[in-house]
This record gives C-alpha cells, structure tokens and sequence, in this order.
C-alpha cells in the first residue's frame, strides 16, 4: 500500500517534469492518492485496535490463571453452602414427617400453657386459623390469608398473625422451634399476572406463602433463628383434590411448633483449617469479596 502511494507521487512529479497535464488528470490523480491514505490509515486503526483487544485478552487469561486459588475456594465455597442447604432441607423434612405422623395419643404435643393459649387463639379466629394440639400445628387458612395468585398476607391476617407471633415471642413458647410449610392444591399455575409476579408454578407459590407469613412472624418479635421455612407445592394434601371443598383444605400454610434442637456450631478452627479456609470464608457466593460491616399463592 505504501509502495502504491510512493508511485502515485512518482506519477504525479513526472507529469509535472514532463508537461503540462489537463485539470481532469490531475484530480483524478489526487483522489486516487487521497483514497490509497485513507485505506492506509484505516488499516493502521484496525491493527492497533486487534493489538489492543489482543493484549486485553491476556490480560484476561493471565489473570485467569494467577486467580486459580481464589477460583478453587470459590467453587468449595459453593459446594459447602449447597452441602449445608441440602443437609438443613433434609432435616426439615424428616421433622415435618415425624410431626404429621404423631397421632392423638391423649397428650398434647405442647406444654399446657402454651396449648391453652393457642386454642383460645384458634378459637378466636376459627374462620382463618385452625390448631392440631395433638400435632403442635397451626393452620392459616390460604383463602383467607391470601389474595387469589397473590403470596401477599391481607390486612386481616396479618393483624391476626402479628397476634400469633406475640404468643410464639412469649415465655411459654421460647423453647421451641417453627417450621413454616407452604402448600396448594393440584390445580396449576397459570394465571400470567401470578407468573409475572414470580409465582411460576405450585413450588413458588408455596415457599413464597411461606415466606410472607415468616416474615411476618419476625417482623413482631419471633427471632428468626427459631423459624424454617419450606413449600410443598400440592405433594402434601390433606384431603382429596377432587372437590372445591377439598382443594380449599390443601391451600393452607402451617406452622409446625417443635422442641428445639439447634445447638450454636462450634466455630473453633484449627491451624491447619485456619489457612485452608481463609479464600472461602472471604467470598460472596458470586466470588467477590464482602465489604466488611461498618457495625455490629394459592388460588390461580
């Protein structure tokens, strides 16, 4: 390209040493040199900017590579979290089954007081509240708790679930556990207003039921330590989903109150743990490192 140009130049001289040439010429002349530089100065911005991007991408994999450990620690990281998310759900679910399967056995599941006080709460809202003193179970009524494809408590329940958590924050029951358990009926998610609100189908649904009564819970008082939460979707009816009377029974949230069992983890490390663990403990889940603390639905 640049050999082109010098012989445009040459051309160019030798038309001038050799005679005069016509205007037409020499403008043709010129544009063709104005074109061959324009090309020249292109090429010149696509090889630095293919040098550029080159060495970015260098960048990128020398960094990749001088980042193996922190890659490392991040994937155990995740592996521990899901160890422990998996390990935690199947405990809930073993306690869930060992406290639906505790039949009347002329006993109550709960001390006496705290019975006592739950049934007289039941008792003063029997249209949305329902108590198993054999079981240890409070039931929320979904239809009532609940707008139709909608995880929101209503004004009405809430006042009476801020009710409940005072009881639940008092004496007679500090010594006991919540289990929160979201559930539906068979019927399917299909309503695109419930699935734009993040409800996708019966699993969503019932875990995010769940979660707005256990907020509720925590918002008045109930240490949130003592409360676990799950969704069941409409794998654990309790009558047949072959009527509408059936299927409003299943569309429930329960509260299942058990004795404690959570004992503080033993947070002593070792040297040796100490420097293994010491990437893993400094990342979020997405890898990058936390800033340190400035201080201490359903009817479709």
């Amino acid at each position: 390209m640049i050999s082109t140009f010098r012989w445009i130049g040459i051309a160019a001289l030798g038309l001038t040493l050799t005679g005069c040439v016509s205007q037409d010429q020499y403008s043709a002349l010129k544009l063709e040199r104005d074109r061959i530089s324009e090309q020249l100065m292109s090429a010149q911005r696509d090889a630095s900017t293919s040098a550029s991007a080159a060495a970015a991408y260098k960048n990128q994999l020398d960094a990749m590579g001088g980042n193996s450990n922190t890659t490392t620690a991040l994937v155990m990281n995740l592996q521990q979290q899901l160890a422990a998310t998996q390990a935690e759900r199947d405990d809930l679910n073993r306690r869930y089954a060992e406290a639906m399967a505790h039949a009347g056995n002329g006993q109550t599941a709960l001390s006496v007081p705290l019975t006592n006080e739950l049934t007289a709460f039941a008792q003063q809202y029997p249209d949305l509240v329902d108590f198993d003193s054999a079981r240890g179970i409070v039931k929320f009524k979904s239809d009532v708790t609940f707008n139709t494809g909608d995880a929101t408590v209503t004004a009405k329940a809430k006042d009476v679930i801020d009710r409940f958590a005072k009881i639940l924050a008092s004496s007679s029951a500090s010594g006991y556990e919540l289990l929160v358990a979201g559930h539906t009926d068979s019927q399917p998610v299909h309503n695109q207003a419930t699935i734009l609100a993040g409800h996708k189908d019966n699993w969503y649904l019932s875990a995010h039921r769940a979660i707005s009564v256990a907020t509720e819970l925590t918002k008045n008082g109930v240490n949130p330590g003592r409360i676990g939460v799950v969704g069941y979707a409409d794998q654990r009816p309790v009558a047949s989903n072959s009527s509408a009377g059936g299927q409003a029974q299943n569309r429930r949230v329960e509260v299942l109150i058990l004795p404690s069992s959570f004992r503080p983890a033993n947070t002593a490390i070792t040297a040796g743990s100490r420097k293994e663990g010491r990437n893993a403990a400094r990342l979020n889940k997405d890898g990058s490192v936390p800033a340190q603390p400035a201080g201490p639905v359903i009817n479709k």
